[in-house]
């Protein structure tokens, strides 16, 4: 028996297929993202009816999308990574490597995946606890972030950060926030600076927040949704829709589960989150809307998390295994881009099994150097990135407020 009635739901929709992907084209056209790089030019439509809904637009992503072999392979590679990079988080962590809050990604890959396909580098993403596959998508390494979950100064945060705070300001990825929704408020204002710096008559960079079922009926969210439709910022409130908070599914916590139509006046577009192609295209469509001045916009990704809800969760106490294999044998994002690049023609299964082979071995190898550094000192570490550096006041001067004696020697940044 499946143990929520959103996820029984969720199971039984179809995923579309790659049969209808037969068309090939030399046009060497590319949807996606705006600057795309085209690595081919030979392309294949793919059919994506039915990975939509859509709340108070007159327009919707398109149906179809054309994909590279490089491409669509790239995709692949990267969320093949991630998915070894969490398998290899879960063993370390029972090894007592990892210690502390541990949120693993394995099942929502093609989320962090396709929306980063579409983004711009120079767009802004912010995102909930669950965030080791965002921050390796953003610029990130197997190494920076096991370095970081090990504790170590070569991790993306030095160590200091663990699981929950990753931060890539260089990639305009802020976070890893611990507090739950706490990261919405911070990503309107990621979206108002954007809209502040935009040049006139040109689209506007955007930003997203990503953050949970769990999460969506936050207090602090509403009141950023107010603000960003108020002063029609480009911000995108993205809810990882994978049925359960914590241990609670959403027939149980929310009133009200159709989370892209919660922002009221808000518009908003339900996605398959399972599928990346979906992501992509879908995600291309947002970012164009809100870019070009029309407001915030309410996406819902609706997606499965594998394990628990953290590594204390065994994750089959509010749902059964039933459950979570049925979705493993007819929703997995992984399968299904395998399943696509056979049938376009890009790859047989034993180019895929070599592949798969290669990113194990990378894998493993990332692991060894992460575990090869060392742990942050507590001289300069520990007073290092507590203060932001006054522009006005030079590097040995710190404010009269401040009374540590050591504060001069600290890093700015």
């Amino acid at each position: 028996m499946i143990a929520s009635k959103a996820a029984s739901l969720f199971l039984r929709r179809s995923i579309p297929t790659a049969a209808a992907a037969a068309t090939r084209s030399n046009a060497g056209r590319t949807i996606g993202a705006s600057g795309a790089r085209m690595m081919s030019s030979d392309t294949v439509t793919f059919d994506l009816t039915g990975s939509f809904e859509t709340y108070k637009l007159d327009t919707a992503p398109n149906d179809t999308i054309e994909m590279t072999k490089e491409e669509l392979l790239e995709h692949f590679e990267l969320m093949y990574t991630m998915r070894r990079m969490e398998i290899t988080c879960d063993n370390e962590y029972k090894a007592r490597a990892i210690r502390g809050f541990c949120h693993l990604y394995d099942g929502q890959e093609a989320v962090a995946t396709g929306i980063n396909a579409a983004f711009d580098p120079e767009d802004s993403w912010i995102t909930s606890y669950r965030c080791h596959c965002t921050a390796l998508a953003r610029g990130g390494s197997v190494a920076s972030v096991l370095g970081e979950l090990f504790g170590n100064v070569d991790g993306q945060t030095q160590g200091k950060g663990g699981s929950m705070h990753f931060y890539n300001k260089a990639h305009n990825f802020f976070g890893g926030q611990g507090i739950v929704g706490a990261q919405v408020p911070v990503g309107l204002g990621l979206a108002f600076a954007n809209h502040y710096n935009a040049t006139p008559g040109k689209p506007m960079q955007v930003a997203i927040a990503c953050y949970g079922d769990g999460a969506a009926n936050q207090g602090q969210i509403w009141e950023s949704a107010n603000m960003a439709s108020l002063w029609k910022l480009p911000m995108i409130f993205c809810i990882e829709n994978n049925h359960y908070g914590m241990g609670t599914s959403i027939d149980r916590h929310s009133s009200h589960s159709d989370y892209y139509k919660m922002g009221n006046h808000i518009p908003g577009v339900r996605m398959d989150g399972m599928n990346v192609l979906a992501v992509k295209e879908g995600m291309r469509f947002v970012k164009d809307y809100v870019g070009q001045g029309n407001g915030p916009m309410y996406v819902e990704m609706m997606t499965y998390r594998y394990h628990g809800h953290s590594m204390s969760d065994p994750g089959t106490t509010y749902r059964n295994r039933e459950e979570i294999a049925l979705t493993r044998s007819t929703r997995d994002p992984l399968e299904f881009v395998k399943k696509t690049l056979i049938e376009a023609g890009f790859a047989d299964a034993e180019q895929i099994k070599e592949t798969e082979k290669r990113i194990r071995k990378e894998v493993a190898e990332q692991v060894k150097q992460a575990k090869s550094s060392s742990p942050p000192t507590i001289e300069p570490h520990l007073f290092q990135y507590v203060y932001s550096k006054d522009g006005g006041k030079e590097q040995n001067e710190f404010p009269p407020h401040v009374r540590m004696p050591d504060f001069a020697k600290s890093k700015w940044y």
